[in-house]
This record gives C-alpha cells, sequence and structure tokens, in this order.
C-alpha cells in the first residue's frame, strides 16, 4: 500500500473523523439551554414514541461521503462478473450432474457433488467481497481488468480502518 503522505484521500473515505464525534456531542449538549436539558430528564413518566438514537448513525449520506457512481457502477460490475460465474457453474454443475447420474452415463456419488456445488457458490461468495475491493475507488481511474493492485491498496485500507477502530 502507499504510504498515506503519498496517497490521495478518497472524498467518501472514512478517516479521522471519528476523534472529532465527542467533542461535537458535547457541543451539542453545550448548545442546549439548560431548562431543557432538565426538563426531559425530570419527566420520566412521559415515554418517547422516537426510537433511540444509534451511536454513530446517520440519518442520510452527506454528498462528501457518498460513494460515487462511478464507482458504484464498477464494483457491480466487478461483482457480477467474480461472483455471477462460479455461482452459475455451481448451479450447472447441479443440473448436469442429475442429468449423468439419471441417464447413467456416469456413476456419480453424491458427496461428490454436493463438494463442487459448495465450491462453486463459496467462490461465488469470496467473488463477492474480490469484486468489491478490486475496483478502482478513484472516480477518474477505471483500473486495470484483473484488479490486483486495486485489490491490495484497497485491503490496505480496510486493515488499516479496522486497526483504528480496535484501537479506540
Amino acid at each position: 500500500m502507499a504510504p498515506e503522505s503519498s496517497r490521495r484521500r478518497l472524498p467518501f473515505e472514512p478517516g479521522g473523523k471519528s476523534a472529532s464525534k465527542p467533542a461535537d456531542v458535547s457541543k451539542n449538549a453545550a448548545a442546549k439551554p439548560a431548562s431543557q436539558a432538565t426538563t426531559k430528564a425530570s419527566s420520566p413518566a412521559k415515554k418517547s414514541t422516537a426510537r433511540p438514537a444509534v451511536s454513530g448513525a446517520k440519518p442520510s449520506a452527506s454528498p462528501e461521503t457518498a460513494i460515487p457512481q462511478a464507482v458504484s457502477d464498477r464494483m457491480l460490475r466487478r461483482m457480477l462478473a467474480f461472483s455471477g460465474v462460479p455461482t452459475g457453474l455451481g448451479i450447472l454443475v447441479f443440473f448436469v450432474s442429475y442429468y449423468l447420474v439419471t441417464s447413467h452415463l456416469v456413476e456419480l456419488p453424491s458427496y461428490f457433488v454436493l463438494l463442487v456445488t459448495l465450491a462453486c457458490f463459496g467462490l461465488g461468495v469470496v467473488g463477492l467481497t474480490y469484486g468489491v475491493l478490486s475496483a478502482s475507488w478513484d472516480e477518474e481511474r477505471p483500473g486495470t481488468w484483473l484488479g490486483l493492485d486495486d485489490f491490495r491498496v484497497n485491503f490496505g485500507r480496510m486493515t488499516s480502518a479496522w486497526g483504528a477502530k480496535s484501537e479506540r
């Protein structure tokens, strides 16, 4: 992965905002008048019908954090290719093996059909992840056909985000 200083941050890439969240919460609490804060806390008989706010949840994504349409389409095409082909092969293996066994052309053990079909479906699930991570997340750069370089960069971004979250 490229060092952080030489790499340009993506518009929708999370980073550094989590440290400012507690300050934002304290600003919001300080902005409320003291009479409102005590009124809500002192009236436990009133039950609100509103759902409690989930920590860190946002009602809608802002334009700065939304994934651009070009990147989203690129991810979708890759997910369909890398997941659709193995899943289609898994379905095809099941029907071809059924035909071979019922026509008495080949005697296949049932565990063989199960293992091959499950392997194809498993590759389809792995293909979903690879399709997202191998797509270029830069709006102007389409990336390569196989996407190995983009996969390394995006996997590094993902693991560094996990590491930053576990340090908190």
